[in-house]
């Protein structure tokens, strides 16, 4: 049997995800605004704020990892996990 590589999103999808965090995230906010007071709306509140937050967060990790790639003359060499060092098996 061969290997089977791990599913990947398409790169539009991949790169549009952070923004469809915050926009449901942002979605979530103005609901919450627009019901009467109570658990649900603090509840969907709640859930719009941590949203943007996840996609903030992505987007700055995105853009982290793609500042510290450029810096590397081989790239790739990132993602390649190192053998163990002696004495650390």
């Amino acid at each position: 049997m061969e290997p089977t590589s791990p599913k990947r999103l398409s790169r539009p999808v991949y790169e549009g995800l952070p923004w469809f965090y915050i926009a449901c995230g942002a979605a979530a906010l103005t609901g919450s605004y627009f019901l009467p007071s109570g658990f649900l709306s603090l509840f969907i509140g709640l859930g719009g704020i941590i949203a943007i937050l996840v996609g903030f967060v992505i987007l700055l990790r995105r853009r982290d990892y793609r500042a510290l790639r450029s810096q590397y003359v081989d790239p790739d060499a990132l993602n390649v996990v190192s053998p163990p060092e002696k004495g650390e098996e």
